[in-house]
């Protein structure tokens, strides 16, 4: 016979309310009470009737993640961290991806409301604030994270991404680049902060950005070391050669470092190279990457406590709170010059 949560309580001499309140991690009960039924919770294998749970609370303890690209390393980084948290609060997570479609967005959107999924956490493709005013009308809670957009007041978690412009530029400045080009990423808020950043920083050191020095890689996922590699080509065309590259993102990086050394140049020595993600395989190249760590973990964390936060208190902030986490640079041999 199934182990019932009224068993436990009546094991410990506590109420079923307690021991409830124990497995959501509530704040009501003392460390000590917590303790003693999660281990007689694991004594005795209980698993909780997720059906019956939901009818008593209304809510499925399921929170949707959409993001554009379930490949690229930033947003697998970000997924990870989200489950863990929400792993610890007895929560699952229903991810999907967008690939980048603002349509396919919708559609997922959609499928994870009529799921009864209790939040959504969205990096977001959508040029309008349509899609969100839906999800509003539903009652259920949502976090944007990564990207945020005009027109749109909601809860957000990202990093500073002017700093993250600025903090790479300033670095190849240090390193005695005199001619910094950016291989820039799509239109949606990073980008655009990015590009913000290096500009900051050329014109506080007074170094000049012409706009040839500015080009756009056609692909900024996981796919986009072809797309950088393009981007990094045409500006091996300039005269003078840009002697520092700063890139929207890792995959472009890497891209842009493999076309200069098929042009039989030398990285850092004749062009360096930054990034931005601090992937995984960043430091394990032919020539290890320099990035801007943007705290992945950080951002996954933050939203999914956001997200729980709003479920708890079941009623949306008059004054949504944004959260913006600080990029740290990691020098390696792509910028390291002797």
């Amino acid at each position: 016979m199934a182990v019932r949560m009224k068993d436990i309580a009546r094991d410990l001499g506590v109420s079923t309310v307690t021991v409830s309140k124990a497995i959501r991690n509530h704040s009501d009960i003392s460390p000590k009470t917590r303790g003693r039924v999660l281990r007689r919770i694991k004594e005795l294998n209980y698993q909780p009737n997720l059906a019956a749970r939901t009818l008593v609370t209304g809510r499925t303890y399921a929170i949707g993640l959409i993001v554009p690209d379930l490949v690229h390393p930033f947003f697998s980084e970000v997924a990870k961290a989200l489950a863990r948290v929400l792993r610890e609060r007895d929560y699952g997570l229903l991810i999907s991806s967008s690939e980048e479609d603002p349509a396919l967005e919708r559609d997922e959107i959609e499928r994870l409301l009529a799921r009864r999924v209790d939040a959504l956490i969205i990096a977001s493709t959508q040029r309008t604030a349509e899609s969100f005013r839906r999800i509003r009308e539903e009652g259920v809670p949502y976090v944007l994270i990564d990207r945020r957009f005009d027109g749109l007041t909601a809860p957000f978690v990202g990093v500073q991404d002017e700093e993250v412009g600025e903090l790479a530029t300033q670095h190849l400045i240090d390193m005695g680049c005199r001619r910094i080009a950016h291989i820039r990423g799509p239109e949606i808020s990073p980008a655009l902060g990015r590009m913000a950043g290096w500009r900051r920083a050329l014109s506080r050191n007074r170094r000049a950005a012409p706009p040839a020095y500015i080009v756009s890689s056609r692909s900024s996922d996981d796919a986009g070391d072809n797309g950088g590699r393009d981007a990094m080509q045409r500006l091996l065309k300039l005269k003078p050669l840009p002697d520092g590259v700063f890139c929207y993102n890792d995959p472009i990086a890497i891209g842009a470092l493999r076309a200069v050394l098929e042009r039989g140049l030398r990285v850092p020595e004749d062009i360096a190279i930054v990034g931005c993600g601090n992937i995984l395989h960043s430091a394990f190249l032919r020539v290890p990457l320099t990035s801007i760590d943007q705290d992945s973990a950080g951002i996954g964390e933050k939203a999914a406590e956001m997200a729980l936060s709003m479920i708890e208190t079941k009623k949306p902030s008059a004054k949504p709170k944004t959260i913006l986490l600080h990029p740290t640079l990691i020098v390696r041999d792509s910028t390291r010059r002797e």
